[in-house]
């Protein structure tokens, strides 16, 4: 009969570690102590580890209990409703409407639809339940894209954890000064010791919110300390002056012009540059004017551009780059900074009280409107004015390859973004309705959600004319994803007569219909469910 063993029939010579390394070679190669090679060596080697596991955990000292945790602070939001808090678990669950095949199937994919839940839930001012809390910051933690929104929702208790779990971390990363609260205005003695004795991140979060509420405060808190701030500091701090920039922000940006650090002068000359009226744009405006001119002895003005001929020791500390990149010619590398940083509103003036939409017509001598009109869009976009985006990007019907003075979609897009939303919308609406999809994915990521009736209607009906077409819909995956999640929840009973499986067009893909109806279907079945989430977020009315 077989025996258990007891502990005085096991050998204890071996230690741990050894023990371990008798594991890893194989008993066929070593044996615990007092035992025979064979058959038996494996079980001798298990029933040493067990005995001395008990030994180890027999012989531990119990350490001093830790200090209980501070409860986490009190978030006065109210509580999300019953069925929101049921739809917020199932959008963490993580489940996808991709079948086994790879095939996305009509089923809305939920982990694209949690981004959207999180900004209503944020709108609407509600608070998370704590039993979803360790599921919302490991979503947020494998994705950086729902960090800011996630933070937000989970509110104070995020923090409190983030310093409980070092998978969570990033919640004290992304908060003001690693989620220590910051001193307000009213305590300049706080300020000051923290400004002077503070973590660089805590300083930063510091700095960036007394910005928000007082910038004349925060950049006279800046100067005290600039001279001796390290380079990579001093560019981190002066970035934080782009909120709130002010005329009376120029004689600090101007010394910042003869800094140390090039990187620090380039931001210094770039946050100038924004400001029309500084003494920077205007010799950044005189040194492109004296470049660019109207020939008018031809049958056509025509525009005449003279690049300058060196980058001097002036142009240089006004945030010119004297070396060009490989592969561009220096002369266009420095007229091209030169006329992104001057003011575009000088321009009527210097070329013959022309309108933007007048000059940019103008044709432009020996090849030079590409690089002349590329910096045009460059400083519209800095400068956020509408009248040049406008003049560049042209008419929606113009060629695919650019309007009359971008260079690229993805110029345009930029462009787009300095005009409001709803001439955003139209004009983007125009450009499907002459063009198609093909060319408007980045243009679309420009425009406001919920999209606007006529651009949804654009999108849908260049995906319907594709369908007719034939083709299958995976060439314009990318457009029906942002259409589940851009097209307004209303407007989903219009598809309803396109989830239907058409007939197929002779030449068309094989099967290219059913995928269509699918795509269709889970088009609409995304928009309603949208729908229903908007419903189960909205508060109950008040007593």
């Amino acid at each position: 009969m077989n025996r258990t063993p007891t502990p005085q029939d096991v050998p204890v010579g071996d230690s741990w570690e050894d023990l371990v390394t008798t594991a890893l070679l194989g008993t066929d190669r070593r044996t615990p102590s007092g035992s025979a090679p064979g058959r038996e060596a494996p079980v001798a080697l298990l029933d040493a580890a067990a005995v001395q596991t008990v030994r180890r955990r027999a012989g531990l000292r119990p350490a001093r209990a830790a200090t209980r945790p501070e409860p986490a602070a009190e978030d006065p939001r109210p509580p999300l409703p019953p069925a929101a808090a049921s739809r917020l678990s199932m959008l963490l669950a993580d489940r996808s409407g991709w079948a086994a095949s790879g095939r996305r199937g009509a089923a809305p994919d939920l982990t694209e639809l949690l981004p959207q839940w999180l900004a209503l839930a944020n709108a609407r001012g509600f608070a998370p339940p704590t039993d979803v809390l360790p599921a919302l910051l490991d979503a947020a933690r494998g994705r950086t894209d729902l960090r800011p929104a996630a933070l937000a929702f989970a509110g104070p208790r995020a923090l409190w954890l983030g310093r409980l779990n070092t998978d969570w971390r990033f919640a004290l990363r992304a908060a003001p000064g690693g989620g220590a609260s910051l001193p307000g205005p009213e305590e300049p003695e706080r300020i000051r010791e923290l400004w002077q004795e503070g973590l660089f991140a805590e300083r930063v979060a510091l700095l960036s919110a007394i910005r928000a509420q007082e910038p004349a405060t925060a950049r006279e808190l800046l100067a005290t300390t600039w001279a001796t701030e390290r380079a990579e500091d001093r560019l981190m701090f002066l970035d934080s002056l782009r909120t709130g920039l002010e005329a009376t922000d120029e004689p600090f940006l101007e010394q910042a012009l003869s800094d140390r650090s090039r990187n620090v002068r380039a931001t210094a000359a770039e946050l100038l540059s924004t400001l029309p009226g500084s003494a920077l744009a205007a010799r950044m405006g005189a040194r492109s004017g004296s470049c660019v001119a109207v020939d008018r002895t031809r049958p056509v003005p025509t525009l005449l551009v003279e690049a300058p001929h060196q980058c001097d020791a002036d142009m240089e500390r006004d945030g010119v780059v004297p070396k060009a990149p490989a592969g561009r010619g220096e002369r266009s590398w420095w007229l091209g900074q030169l006329v992104e940083a001057a003011p575009l509103g000088e321009w009527p003036r210097r070329l013959g009280g022309r309108t933007p939409e007048e000059i940019v017509a103008l044709p432009v001598a020996d090849d030079w409107q590409p690089e002349l009109h590329a910096a045009w869009c460059r400083a519209a976009v800095r400068q956020r004015d509408a009248d040049w985006s406008r003049a560049l990007l042209g008419a929606p019907s113009a060629p695919e390859a650019g309007g009359p003075g971008a260079v690229s979609l993805a110029e345009r897009a930029k462009l787009l973004a300095t005009l409001g939303s709803t001439e955003r919308a139209d004009w983007v609406a125009r450009f499907i309705a002459t063009h198609g999809l093909s060319e408007a994915f980045q243009l679309l990521g420009v425009c406001a959600v919920p999209w606007s009736e006529p651009l949804g209607r654009a999108v849908v009906d260049a995906l319907n004319i594709a369908r007719d077409a034939g083709s299958y819909p995976w060439s314009f995956s990318g457009v029906m994803g942002l259409a589940e999640r851009c097209l307004d929840p209303a407007e989903a009973g219009r598809f309803d007569g396109l989830t239907a499986v058409p007939d197929e067009p002779e030449g068309a893909s094989p099967g290219a219909g059913g995928y269509w109806a699918e795509a269709f279907q889970r088009l609409t079945t995304t928009l309603r469910l949208r729908a229903t989430m908007s419903t189960e977020l909205t508060p109950p009315p008040s007593s």
